[in-house]
């Protein structure tokens, strides 16, 4: 927490343009009149703060998302575009740019939430048709299947139209700019009712990494948990998705720092993933500001120039740990 504290203090100090620290300080105290230093206060106050939180918020969905999405699909390298979420998202957000002529970036987040959700809703229920229900496995399957085909209509749609192309390359990059505490306030209580779902279900995961006989025996209701699973999944991964754009890693690789601190144990892996998701996704984000002045670097692009490779160094060690 207090790592987290500071990276965030840090994403409100610091830049594409120097701002003197006394400025900051006056800033957040209130001081809004500071003399020949106007324009440095309203960067304060109406650009870097919002981005902060909608940093956290946003980190804390992802997190949280990529933990779930690894324990409810037992395979360690699940991310939230494993069950074709993302896939969903932009599918909604390139068809509302084509057809209704939406240009702007609030407009956007409605209709990628709403993407997200009904993708998930399609996978759900093509992996659990059948006697068997749902499995790990037909879930993972079924989003592939699903995110594939939306994927060509995405393609298909943002390379016919050169305007619709244009203006889905602003949003798919996943960037935390441009974002007022509107998109904020949008997302809030998706993403606060999905982080509720997903700590209280940390007892329940714990059963069913043991296995479903073991699980059907000990009186876990599997069932439940899968759905309250893909519930909270929808609600995270949806409402991220939908205010910064498709960022990857973030999902993926957090839950395999958490693990290596506190252990497979997910009453303490999602609050850790919680609050590591965050710290990571703003020191991406300052990177990005701070590496390429005066100009920027979008915040997806960093977590996957950087993330990736060290990602991959992880996985050929094998320190990859089986679920």
């Amino acid at each position: 927490m207090a790592a987290l504290a500071a990276v965030a203090a840090l994403s409100v100090a610091v830049g594409t343009k120097s701002i003197p620290l006394g400025t900051v300080w006056d800033a957040l105290d209130g001081h809004a009149s500071v003399p020949g230093r106007a324009e440095d206060v309203r960067i304060v106050l109406d650009l870097r703060i919002p981005r902060t939180l909608i940093g956290l918020a946003a980190g804390v969905a992802l997190g949280l998302a990529g933990a779930l999405m690894q324990a409810l699909t037992r395979n360690p390298l699940a991310d939230p575009g494993i069950l074709g979420i993302n896939a969903g998202a932009a599918a909604a957000v390139v068809l509302a740019i084509r057809v209704l002529g939406v240009a702007s970036l609030t407009g956007y987040i409605w209709f990628a939430f709403a993407g997200a959700a009904g993708a998930f809703a399609v996978v759900y229920l093509l992996g659990t048709r059948g006697r068997s229900g749902a499995s790990p496995e037909r879930l993972a399957l079924a989003g592939a299947a699903v995110g594939a085909a939306l994927l060509a209509v995405v393609n298909a749609v943002s390379l016919l139209d050169a305007t619709t192309f244009d203006r889905y390359r602003l949003w798919q990059v996943g960037s935390l700019a441009g974002r007022d505490l509107s998109v904020l306030y949008g997302v809030l209580p998706f993403i606060a009712a999905g982080t509720l779902i997903t700590l209280a279900l940390g007892p329940s995961l714990n059963v069913v990494a043991l296995g479903e006989d073991t699980a059907r025996a000990l009186g876990a209701n599997l069932n439940r948990t899968r759905l309250l699973s893909a519930v909270a999944v929808v609600l995270l991964c949806g409402a991220a998705t939908a205010a910064v754009g498709p960022i990857a890693f973030v999902g993926l690789a957090v839950p395999h720092i958490a693990r290596t601190l506190v252990g497979p144990d997910q009453r303490w892996l999602l609050p850790y993933s919680l609050v590591l998701a965050p710290a990571l996704l703003l020191l991406a984000d300052i990177a990005g500001r701070v590496l390429m002045r005066p100009g920027e670097l979008q915040t997806g692009l960093v977590t996957a120039f950087v993330g990736a490779p060290v990602f991959l160094a992880v996985i050929l060690r094998r320190r990859i740990v089986p679920l």
